[in-house]
């Protein structure tokens, strides 16, 4: 039988000698060894059980986001580091109150309908206003009429709907809150995408302030029955709410292995540990965040001290703008450590990944090289490569200010959880044991290739390269409507 370690080196070879140049002998003997405690001793799924029976959701600048906090704080210190702090920052907090939906063919005879109020929704809201359809909500849409929204209440569809026009942008609920803003509408009603009359919360703002006009959201069957209503006639809704915003204080955890021999050199990793307060956040975003506290347990239990510095991140806030990331990003350009950062590792709603996923091409071969080591240990790793960008999670204010960002690609949410995106539906049950730990031990092996790497291709985009790759990645139209667009037409 053939030395498992031979196979890999011809594989290797195979696939060029620039990538065997920037693989390390000793990755496989490591990797063998985070595969082995992984699979042997992970903590990510029990110690997410807990956190869900023991404190419940983990809302930003609530009780339960502060137990959070202490609780990954806390469970990172038993872990063994030392080099452990929190970074407070402060936020606008937002929490839902009392909210009450009627619609009808007029003011006088109107029926209750089911929804749920969007995030940073103002304090109180009072509007009984005409309902017009918007379609998707997409700039097209206002364009083709750009009166027909104004003072009057925009109903949008959250994602494309069915025979829409070829290459329709599914921009985010705090985008198409922005346009219809921007066109005059006095309240927006957002029709989620799943069945079975699921709700969806989430934040309505692009910027983590509160907005100017109530946005709710109701079920797919409620909201197309409105599109279907509106097509024969007019209707009219009344939107009653009230909600509470106010300063708080938030803190990102973060544990730091100093690099054994770049330590000026950093890698960042994290994942969200923030949720919504509908349920638990099991699935957005426990099952990242907690698989990351779980590659911190790996490092320290294997006592693995790779070149570059490691910092472990569990941001506070995402859900209500990325407020921890932001904060984060913010202090390391104050204190000029920015350059230091050659790569953020962002894992968000990850899940028994099947390969990796890069926003940097140049370093194909670096990734690839880790993920065919983790495909001879494991061939259910089928080492696929993604190169892309996206918004909305925490890898975004890093790759604004041009660092290369990355993570886990190729996995699927377990037991059909995407119905239950930020919905009273995503609790513990949902989440599988074995997908939480592909996920440590696969992200554990690209976290330590890419610390130790002698060499990372992938540099620090200049202003410039930010722009054109933003430009290349059709990320330039969902910025400016957020007013984060810095670069001037």
């Amino acid at each position: 039988m053939k030395n498992k370690s031979w196979i890999l080196g011809l594989s290797l070879l195979f696939i060029g000698n620039n990538l065997i140049a920037q693989i390390k002998p000793e990755w496989n003997a490591i990797f063998n060894q985070i595969n082995n405690e992984v699979t042997n001793n992970s903590n990510a799924y029990a110690s997410l059980k807990i956190s869900t029976e023991t404190i419940g959701h983990r809302l930003t600048g609530s009780e339960n986001g502060k137990k959070a906090e202490q609780y990954a704080y806390d469970l990172l210190k038993t872990y063994g580091f030392t080099n452990l702090r929190f970074e407070p920052f402060e936020v606008e907090s937002w929490s839902r109150g009392k909210i009450e939906v009627t619609i009808g063919s007029d003011f006088q005879n109107q029926h209750t309908i089911k929804s749920v109020t969007l995030a940073h929704s103002p304090v109180k809201a009072d509007v009984s206003l005409e309902v017009v359809d918007m379609g998707n909500g997409v700039e097209d849409d206002y364009i083709a009429n750009p009166d027909k929204v104004k003072g009057k209440i925009a109903l949008v569809f959250l994602g494309v709907l069915p025979n829409s026009k070829v290459g329709t942008p599914s921009l985010h609920r705090s985008e198409k809150t922005a346009l219809a803003t921007q066109y005059g509408a006095k309240g927006i009603i957002i029709i989620n995408t799943p069945p079975n009359g699921v709700l969806l919360t989430g934040t309505a703002s692009v910027t983590g302030k509160l907005i100017p006009i109530p946005a709710v959201c109701v079920g797919r069957e409620d909201g197309l029955a409105l599109r279907e209503q509106l097509a024969k006639g007019k209707l009219y809704s009344h939107i009653i709410m009230n909600n509470f915003s106010g300063l708080i204080k938030a803190r990102n955890v973060v544990a730091t292995i100093p690099g054994k021999s770049i330590p000026k050199e950093k890698i960042v990793i994290g994942g969200h540990l923030d949720s919504w307060d509908l349920a638990t956040g099991a699935i957005d975003n426990g099952i990242g965040s907690f698989s990351v506290l779980d590659m911190a347990r790996t490092f320290i239990k294997l006592k693995l001290n790779p070149a570059r510095t490691v910092e472990f991140v569990m941001f506070m806030g995402e859900e209500e703008g990325l407020l921890g990331s932001r904060a984060y990003v913010d202090d390391a350009i104050k204190n000029k450590s920015i350059d230091q950062i050659r790569y953020m590792l962002n894992y968000d709603m990850t899940n028994d990944p099947k390969g990796y996923a890069t926003s940097a091409d140049d370093s194909k071969d670096l990734i690839s090289g880790i993920g065919a080591i983790a495909h001879s240990i494991d061939s259910s790793f089928t080492n696929l490569f993604r190169v892309g960008a996206g918004l909305h999670s925490d890898n975004q204010p890093f790759m604004l200010q041009g660092v290369p960002t990355g993570g886990g690609a190729g996995g699927g949410l377990p037991k059909n959880a995407g119905p239950c995106y930020h919905a009273d539906c995503d609790v513990f049950s949902l989440v599988e044991e074995k997908g939480m730990k592909n996920t440590v031990r696969f992200g554990s092996m690209l976290l330590y290739g890419i610390a130790d790497a002698t060499e990372i291709k992938s540099k620090h985009f200049t202003d410039e390269e930010t722009k054109n790759f933003l430009i290349k990645n059709n990320l330039k139209e969902p910025l400016k409507i957020a007013g984060e667009w810095r670069w001037k037409d």
